[in-house]
């Protein structure tokens, strides 16, 4: 069994140090095989704050993944957005925007969704698409794969009005077809799950597609909270630990049987 915590959106620079202390804390206790950060680290992709963020990533003591959100790209420094739109991100947390996380149970793939424009939105180009189902054909069968991205590829459950990642379908689709079983995503400040046949039927649930909250102060009506995703094929059980105002306590519990090639919720 392999262990994901899934950390989204913390906006440096509008987050609560209390829960960045209560979150580290809980990491130890909880002991996670990896820990994926779906971007924006954070608020305005100033110097300051991505210090911030990488004296944080610092302390995880686990392996951690990270791909960078539209907030990590400068939005009031257009010549920097133009230029070097992922400069400081490269400079003080990775130097990879599309990183890969491998053991013997699980391979992660990261996907860079953002872009120098639009401000907001974010896109997965063709190129992304082929280059991550090229890498999954070296995969040994039986290890679980998984794809994580900023930009959700999933709507929302309830009636927000927000646009998803740019060709959504075709990579839901495509990813499908060559094995991937998880996507792992942010952006919305909401947590949520359902396999990816809501958005596009020929996948048949091929996908399960995992939101994360924010650990901002910039909710969306529910508190700090991130994903532990425990994965034992066919099985994965949800957990999203949320902040109490002491210390992070599991608010919800899911678990999701893959039968066939369908995810089923038990």
């Amino acid at each position: 069994m392999r262990k994901i915590a899934h950390i989204s959106d913390l906006h440096f620079g509008r987050i609560n140090p209390g829960i960045v202390e209560g979150l580290l804390l809980d990491f130890k206790e909880r002991a996670p095989d990896l820990v994926v950060i779906s971007g924006d680290l954070t608020q305005r992709a100033r110097r300051g704050q991505f210090i911030l963020a990488r004296s944080f990533i610092g302390r995880i003591g686990r392996p951690v993944l990270i791909v960078p959100g539209n907030h990590d790209v400068p939005l009031y420094d257009l010549g920097r957005r133009i230029m070097s739109p992922f400069g400081r991100f490269r400079r003080y947390i990775a130097r990879e925007l599309n990183p890969v996380y491998k053991d013997k149970e699980i391979a992660v793939f990261g996907i860079n969704t953002a872009r120098r424009f639009p401000v907001v939105g974010g896109r997965i180009s063709e190129f992304q698409v082929k280059r991550i189902c090229r890498r999954n054909d070296l995969i040994p069968p039986g290890v679980f794969k998984a794809v994580v991205t900023h930009h959700p590829l999933l709507p929302m459950p309830r009636g927000i009005s927000q646009s998803l990642v740019g060709r959504a379908k075709e990579s839901l689709k495509a990813f499908g077809s060559c094995g991937v079983e998880l996507i792992l995503s942010g952006h919305f400040h909401f947590g949520y799950s359902g396999p990816a046949h809501f958005r596009d039927p020929e996948s048949r649930g091929k996908i399960l597609v995992i939101q994360a909250s924010t650990l901002s102060t910039r909710s969306r009506g529910e508190p700090s909270a991130y994903n532990l995703i425990c994965i034992d094929p066919p099985v994965l059980k949800l957990l999203r630990p949320a902040w109490n105002g002491r210390s992070f306590e599991t608010a919800f519990c899911e678990e999701w049987r893959k039968t066939g090639s369908e995810w089923i919720r038990k």
